[in-house]
This record gives structure tokens, sequence and C-alpha cells, in this order.
């Protein structure tokens, strides 16, 4: 990697402002001032600004328990916060959210820079299925039951969609409770599902992608970075 380019993703530094410390001669490699901001540098190498060693950020991988009235995006609006302005991390704007929840929805979401492994998490082609847990405002009675869990399985048309949605599972906990599964991401998807049937979702929490699991160690708005083991289950 070229050194300017090093110090970009080790700092918050343009590559503008990179190149004036290196120009300055507060880089340093293995010790040794360096002034050419196109020497590459190798990862075994000691990089140091002033004094300091530097590295570069990488791949990040995180889990949040989002809270509700939060946004899946990058930024806060006037009325609410961006779930990544809940986070001290560095280099913020890099991330972005593999999968997104609506303002009011809470739970498990993935929060990425690495865009092909948010691609595989989000690709309905991929089979990652999310579950989630719904509450509705109308009970919904044995004999309704049946014929929901045969529709979600076999798929139907949303109201302006052209495509029917892929199987999908439910399974009822009580009458106003459900437990649904979807490998898909449509806009308000599961919102829309139940309203397809006259019913309305008044509480939605993403519980599980893939084999990644919201556990309860993470309260609302706690975040945590992903283990091996969950980050390679997005590729199995």
């Amino acid at each position: 990697m070229r050194l300017d380019k090093y110090i970009c993703e080790s700092t918050d530094s343009t590559r503008q402002e990179a190149k004036g410390l290196i120009k300055a001669g507060l880089i340093t490699i293995d010790g040794v001032v360096c002034k050419k901001a196109a020497v590459h540098v190798a990862p075994e190498q000691q990089i140091a600004l002033d004094g300091e060693r530097i590295e570069p950020v990488g791949l990040r991988y995180i889990m949040m328990n989002k809270p509700v009235d939060t946004l899946c995006t990058t930024s806060d609006t006037e009325l609410y916060q961006s779930v990544i302005s809940l986070m001290l991390i560095d280099k913020p704007e890099r991330l972005h959210i593999a999968g997104r929840l609506d303002v009011d929805s809470t739970g498990l979401i993935l929060i990425t820079d690495d865009g092909l492994w948010s691609h595989k998490v989000t690709s309905p082609r991929r089979g990652c299925f999310k579950t989630y847990l719904v509450e509705l405002l109308n009970p919904v009675s044995n004999t309704e039951q049946t014929k929901l869990i045969q529709a979600f399985a076999d798929g139907f048309y949303l109201s302006g969609d052209d495509k029917k949605t892929l199987p999908a599972e439910i399974e009822f906990t009580a009458p106003n409770q459900a437990r649904v599964k979807i490998c898909e991401g449509r806009f308000h998807q599961v919102k829309r599902m139940f309203l397809a049937f006259d019913n309305q979702v008044t509480r939605l929490h993403r519980q599980q992608i893939g084999e990644i699991v919201l556990g309860t160690d993470l309260a609302a708005g706690e975040w945590r970075y992903l283990n091996a083991a969950e980050i390679n289950s997005i590729d199995a």
C-alpha cells in the first residue's frame, strides 16, 4: 500500500493532508523518516505519525441492538438519530447497514464496511433468512393462522409489486404474536404481508440474521464486533 494511502486508512487525514504530513517529516517507517508519498509499505513494517504508531482500520463487522426511533442511515435528521451516531468508532463514514429496519422497529442490525459481505446478507439469492418477532393489532384465529402459514409458504403479491414474495415461514406463538422468517428485504415487507390480510403490525423486532443471533447481552443501542464464526457464517 502506498504510504499516503496507508495514512488515510489509519487516520482521519485526506490524501492531500497525508502528503502534507509526509512532506513535513512527521512520518517514519521502522523509525526512519520518509518523505516520499509513493513509497509502498508492507504489513510487517511499523508506521508512526509524530512518534505514535498508526495502523489501518481494516474491515469491520458489527452487530447492534437497534433502539426504537432511530434511523438505519449514516447521518441524523431533524427528527431522528442515526444508529451510526450511537457509536464511538473510527471512520464512521465508511460504515453502512446491511439490511435496514424501519424507524419504529427494533433489534438486530449488522453494520460493516465490507460491501461484498453486506451483499451476501441482503441478496435474496443468497437465502440468508431474517427472523422477526411480530405483535399484531388483531388476534388471529386458528383457522386464519393456518391460512396465513400456507400463504406465506406459497408466496403472494403485495400491493404495488409485480413479483410474488419468496417462500417465508410463520409460527404463531400467541393469537396476536408470531415469529416470521423471510429472505427478502422489500420495503416494509413484513408489515405489508400482514396488511394484505387486514392486520397491522404494532411491534417488529428482528431477532436473527442467518446464524447470527441477537443475544440478551446487548441492551437497546449497544453494539459489539462480530466474532470470526459469526462473520464466516454468512459465507457458509
